[in-house]
């Protein structure tokens, strides 16, 4: 699939950009997604003594000495199948129109103003935003923290949750290249 690639002014560049079928293409896979993105049931605490040493049976006003624990019903998933669901995600991504490739670009210091200007020159404000940067820019990262609807992450830190739970996928040239190194 070829995506045209935008500058931060949201016209056209002239050059095109490929994206691989082996993440962007395959069929996505349900199952594995609703594994790595369901929440874990984790509890911590648990019962014990209230009063008093717990090797007493009494405890003053009634009460459990040694009271029911909540179990852990959390469980690991190997590399391949979080690496499938992420695929799965980016999938259904590309099969939406919904990823919208950019230009690199850098702010010179950190300003909420620019990045609503970037975000209304790709028509993507009032839509929840995932930008992609292949590694880490102070800049647009605060930039953008001010903003409910807009987040920014590393390419190599790129999560099944993240992805489903945008609207659109705004990725830099060099984060599909990261993206491919990953996840590819």
């Amino acid at each position: 699939m070829e995506i045209n690639v935008l500058n931060i002014k949201g016209q056209e560049t002239g050059r095109k950009v490929t994206l691989n079928d082996a993440i962007f293409g395959i069929e996505p896979n349900d199952h594995v997604i609703y594994l790595d993105t369901r929440k874990l049931g984790r509890q911590k605490g648990g019962g014990g003594a209230r009063h008093g040493d717990i090797n007493s049976p009494l405890l003053r006003g009634g009460g459990r000495v040694f009271g029911p624990k909540p179990r852990d019903y959390g469980f690991k998933l190997n590399k391949k199948v979080k690496a499938l669901a992420r695929k799965s995600a980016l999938s259904y991504k590309a099969q939406e129109n919904a990823i919208i490739v950019v230009e690199d670009f850098n702010f010179d210091a950190p300003k909420t103003k620019e990045f609503v200007a970037i975000a209304q020159n790709l028509k993507v404000d009032g839509k929840k935003v995932l930008m992609v940067l292949p590694d880490a820019n102070k800049n647009v990262y605060l930039s953008a923290r001010n903003l409910p609807k807009a987040e920014c992450i590393i390419a190599a830190n790129v999560n099944t949750y993240k992805v489903l739970n945008a609207d659109v996928m705004v990725i830099t040239e060099n984060s599909l290249k990261a993206i491919d190194g990953v996840l590819g």
